[in-house]
């Protein structure tokens, strides 16, 4: 069994929260560059970059860390909260230098990834006894009234979304966090693409709900 690379999960700056509702899950997108951007290698150095972490080439193992552990770690801050985060990243990455050699390259690295990412975060969810409603969020850093008023709407986001079925919240994230297409998220959670536009609008329907629960104005 391939050793899993000595790396460290490392909590991402991935944008402070919109204040505009109908961008709060809008933390990257991909016209923003990103430390972690694995989508933009090209098909060759995919794969010889996978062979190498295959091989146990540890370079190459903390190389792919690298370029995705960002994305990863910000999909499981908004699937299972920020205290379970990293935790659930750890183990996708587990999963994924155990099950490397599976992929077959046919589709792309980052869609391979965000499938075991979202299998992960769905079976975490279910695993819990309960959710915690809980800040999902670390205190920042500073006391201006606008860091503050900015984490109390990303709690409550991130509280709202806790109340969402796993499943329709895991393509809202990719979609408005990843910024995913329709044949991505599909390919991504293993769902027909025609599925994901209705999964999507209930997700945003019920968003809706929770924040107008909670007091979102």
């Amino acid at each position: 069994m391939m050793a899993m690379a000595c790396v460290r999960v490392r909590r991402p700056n991935f944008a402070q929260p919109a204040t505009s509702r109908s961008h709060c899950l809008n933390s990257r997108r991909r016209d923003q560059p990103a430390s972690d951007d694995f989508a933009a290698m090209d098909h060759n150095s995919t794969q010889r970059m996978v062979a190498a972490c295959i091989a146990g080439d540890q370079d190459a193992m903390r190389m792919l860390y690298e370029r995705c552990s960002q994305r990863v770690y910000a999909q499981m801050v908004r699937m299972v909260g920020v205290q379970d985060a990293d935790d659930a990243t750890q183990q996708v990455f587990i999963h994924l230098f155990r099950k490397l050699d599976k992929f077959d390259g046919r589709s792309k690295l980052e869609t391979w990834v965000y499938r075991l990412a979202s299998n992960e975060a769905l079976q975490f969810i279910r695993s819990r006894s309960r959710h915690s409603t809980d800040s999902l969020l670390d205190d920042p850093t500073g006391n201006s009234h606008d860091m503050r008023e900015q984490t109390e709407q990303a709690e409550m986001l991130d509280v709202a979304l806790s109340k969402i079925n796993p499943e329709l919240r895991v393509v809202l994230v990719l979609k408005e966090q990843e910024d995913l297409s329709y044949r991505e998220i599909a390919d991504a959670v293993g769902i027909p693409e025609g599925t994901v536009g209705s999964r999507l609008n209930r997700a945003r329907a019920d968003l809706r709900e929770a924040l107008l629960q909670l007091g979102w104005e």
